[in-house]
């Protein structure tokens, strides 16, 4: 995975470069959007115990956007806000299932290359944890955000084509992308317990860290605000509206 969007994002900088010989403006654009797909919180140690299977649940976000082009070439900013969830089987008693919750804010710095009708971005992603909820079995939720840390950060990749329009005054997109959060999720005293589910063994062998997942289907929506560029004959620079 890493590899992966490592490749990506040199081969999206290299085709920046030479776009941005080529463009005369820049041009700014809005959206809104929201995502929906499958969610974890990924722990090796929970994969590989003998308590706990996998069940992947779902998440989903809205929000919106604002971007800063040139030619084919751009920069994005999303901010989106959402919730997830995660269930854990347990193995020997299935009264005693893990379904762990979690809402957040998310703010996405991302490049984004338009080519063909299509598009491909890859960049950050900032996530603010807002809160997270775990329930057993038949009982109540109960709050555990103070087993998590405040924000994670992690990667994105997505890509997707046009389906409505494809100029800059306005255009839908459907798209894919796909997230994977880098750095744990879970702070010291949440290792302690062993979350993301109660499991103290899990530090029998080290601390496991524990990483968000996300992959799934973005709708987005932009709307064109104008351009801001000088004539080629030499006059001087200006914004004009769509």
């Amino acid at each position: 995975m890493k590899k992966l969007l490592l490749l990506s994002f040199l081969i999206a900088s290299s085709s920046m470069l030479i776009g941005q010989r080529a463009a005369k403006f820049y041009w700014f654009d809005v959206g809104a959007k929201v995502q929906y797909g499958g969610a974890m919180l990924w722990n090796q140690a929970v994969n590989d115990s003998q308590e706990f299977n996998y069940d992947i649940g779902s998440g989903y976000s809205v929000g919106g956007k604002i971007g800063l082009n040139k030619g084919t070439n751009g920069f994005t900013i999303d901010v989106m806000g959402g919730s997830a969830n995660q269930n854990f089987e347990d193995n020997a008693d299935m009264t005693n299932n893990i379904r762990a919750k979690w809402n957040y804010l998310d703010l996405y710095p991302l490049y984004r290359n338009n080519r063909q009708l299509g598009y491909v971005e890859i960049g950050p992603k900032f996530s603010f944890i807002q809160s997270v909820e775990n329930t057993v079995g038949e009982g109540g939720s109960s709050d555990v955000t103070k087993s998590y840390e405040g924000t994670n950060i992690g990667a994105v990749l997505g890509f997707g084509a046009y389906f409505i329009g494809s100029d800059n005054r306005f255009s839908g997109i459907f798209g894919v992308r796909v997230e994977y959060g880098i750095t744990d999720v879970v702070n010291s005293d949440g290792h302690v317990d062993g979350y993301p589910v109660v499991l103290p063994t899990l530090n029998d062998n080290g601390v496991t860290s524990t990483h968000p997942v996300f992959a799934g289907l973005v709708f987005e929506l932009n709307w064109g605000l104008g351009y801001y560029g000088k004539a080629s004959c030499g006059g001087r620079s200006k914004f004009i509206k769509f």
